[in-house]
C-alpha cells in the first residue's frame, strides 16, 4: 500500500464503528429508559462501541506507525487511549444508573438518558474531527 492508502484505509476503520454508532443509537431516543431490557440493550450497545473503539484505533495506531508516520499514530493512539478508559468510565456510571433504577430511583432513567446523550454527542465531535482530518492525513507523506 502507498502511504495514502494505509492513512485512508485507517480512517476507514475507524469511520465504521463511529459510523454505526451515530446511525443506531438516535433510536434509543424513541424508547423509554426505564424498561429493563431496553436499558440493558443501550448498556451493550455503548459497551459493543467502545471495545470496537479500541480494537480499530489499536489497529489504526499499528499501522500507522509500521508506516512511519509518528503523528498521525500518536492522534489516533490517543483515541485507543479515549476508547480504553472511557469506557470504563462511561460504563460504570450507567451501570450506578441501573442499579439506581433497580433500587427505586425514579430520576435514574433521566440521567440514563442524558448519559446516552453525551455519548452520541461524544461520538459525533470524534466523528466531526476525524473526518476534518481526513484531507490531512491521506496527503502528509
Amino acid at each position: 500500500m502507498t502511504p495514502d492508502a494505509v492513512a485512508v484505509a485507517v480512517m476507514i476503520i475507524l469511520l465504521f464503528p463511529m459510523g454505526y454508532f451515530t446511525l443506531a443509537s438516535p433510536a434509543f431516543l424513541l424508547v423509554r429508559l426505564d424498561i429493563q431490557p431496553v436499558a440493558q440493550l443501550l448498556r451493550g450497545m455503548f459497551n459493543a462501541h467502545f471495545l470496537v473503539m479500541r480494537v480499530a484505533a489499536l489497529i489504526g495506531t499499528a499501522a500507522l506507525l509500521l508506516d512511519g508516520r509518528l503523528l498521525a499514530a500518536l492522534v489516533v493512539g490517543l483515541l485507543a487511549v479515549l476508547a480504553i478508559w472511557g469506557r470504563r468510565w462511561f460504563m460504570q456510571r450507567v451501570d450506578d444508573q441501573l442499579r439506581a433504577r433497580d433500587a427505586g430511583d425514579a430520576d435514574a432513567p433521566h440521567r440514563l438518558r442524558r448519559l446516552h446523550w453525551s455519548g452520541m454527542l461524544a461520538n459525533a465531535m470524534l466523528l466531526v474531527a476525524l473526518l476534518a482530518g481526513i484531507p490531512y492525513i491521506a496527503t502528509s507523506a
